[in-house]
């Protein structure tokens, strides 16, 4: 609360202020700022499911400002520039420096000529980096307060004439890459130029590779993929359960447009992508194998909720005798979670870094 505090003192807001926020919904300054507005707008543009409905919930029950949602990764495409009064980024709520640099993008692109970008962040992760690429994009910076290690940086966008976009990479996940040229008006679509070739399994992370050589698939499975990112373990399901289906969940919504995109490409007929908040989408389906590869960051923070929740509603989902594989790394302790939800766990993979668990109902006699 207290990194919110210091975007509230130090946020500019007026009563008909049109806000942009980039990507960092979860943050309580966004109700904070609401309570402020009466005669504005706020617009979340936001990537993560979850942190855009808590928001949403939130914001109707409490205040009355005008207030929607776009996909965060979706916004230069669907909304016109410079019409934003200010815009707000936390560091802490993105999952990269790409998706940062991309914010950057977005600011730039959304404010008015005069308008604000405010973004908060703190040293251990990259804040004084920002600072020189805010320099870069609109010529100046300045830091308005620093606490405990945060800083709170503030950029103005001068006028239409003193923005020089040079059209810089953007990384929307790892392992996509995504070519956007900033050309002063709208960012090219952010999903047109992927590349299939880096999903080559040469170029899976070894967590990944461990678990796709592990998975024991049935053709006629009907399987689920928590966590499905760019979507290439839910793919390799789908080709060999070529008689069953998969459907793939992410709480990540340029994540599932990805996903959507390469199962467009795969020309594969049995799949189906659903943005969820991990397994809700389907919690009243059934499926005989659930895979998942779940982080286990959430703000920046190291946390094990993420993949014990899965864990549980793996277990609520998965068909008598079916089968749940979890990959994570071997420091990770969630073997008591499994054993508290299934009959059988077992290792049935892994190495010094990774191991692979898998579990099942079935008792282990069988």
């Amino acid at each position: 609360m207290l990194h919110s505090h210091l975007l509230y003192d130090n946020v500019q807001l007026s009563a008909d202020s049109q806000v942009l926020i980039l990507n960092s919904a979860a943050d309580p300054f966004v109700l904070m700022a609401a309570q402020r507005i009466n005669a504005g707008a706020i617009i979340l543009a936001e990537d993560n499911l979850a942190a855009q409905q808590s928001a949403l919930k939130q914001l109707h029950s409490e205040t009355g400002v005008h207030l929607r949602h776009v996909a965060f990764h979706e916004y230069t495409l669907h909304e016109p520039p410079a019409t934003i009064d200010i815009a707000v980024m936390n560091m802490l709520y993105q999952p990269s420096n790409d998706w940062m640099v991309y914010g950057l993008e977005v600011a730039a692109y959304a404010l008015k000529p005069g308008g604000y970008l405010y973004i908060l962040g703190a040293k251990d992760r990259s804040v004084l980096s920002m600072a020189k690429r805010m320099q870069e994009y609109f010529g100046n910076v300045e830091t308005l307060a620093i606490s405990k290690g945060h800083r709170v940086l503030c950029s103005h966008k001068a006028d239409e004439g003193t923005w020089h976009p040079q059209g810089v990479p953007l990384h929307f996940l790892s392992r996509v890459h995504v070519v956007a040229p900033l050309v002063g008006t709208r960012l090219a679509d952010p999903l047109s130029s992927l590349i299939p070739t880096v999903f080559a399994k040469g170029n899976l992370d070894e967590g990944t590779r461990l678990l796709l050589e592990a998975l024991e698939v049935r053709v006629t499975d009907e399987a689920l993929d928590i966590g499905c990112g760019a979507g290439f373990v839910g793919l390799h399901v789908a080709r060999l359960a070529h008689k069953g289906s998969v459907t793939m969940v992410d709480v990540s919504l340029a994540a599932v447009a990805v996903a959507q995109r390469m199962v467009e490409q795969s020309g594969l007929s049995n799949l189906r992508v659903l943005p969820s908040d991990g397994a809700q989408a389907v919690l009243s389906q059934r499926f005989s194998l659930v895979v998942t590869n779940p982080p286990f960051h959430m703000g920046g923070i190291q946390t094990t909720s993420v993949a014990e929740r899965f864990i549980r509603e793996a277990a609520q989902i998965l068909r008598p005798r079916g089968r749940f594989y979890l990959v994570a790394n071997r420091f990770l302790k969630y073997e008591p979670t499994l054993r508290a939800s299934f009959n059988t766990v077992e290792e049935v993979a892994g190495n010094t870094r990774y191991k692979v668990l898998r579990a099942s109902k079935i008792p282990a006699r069988e």
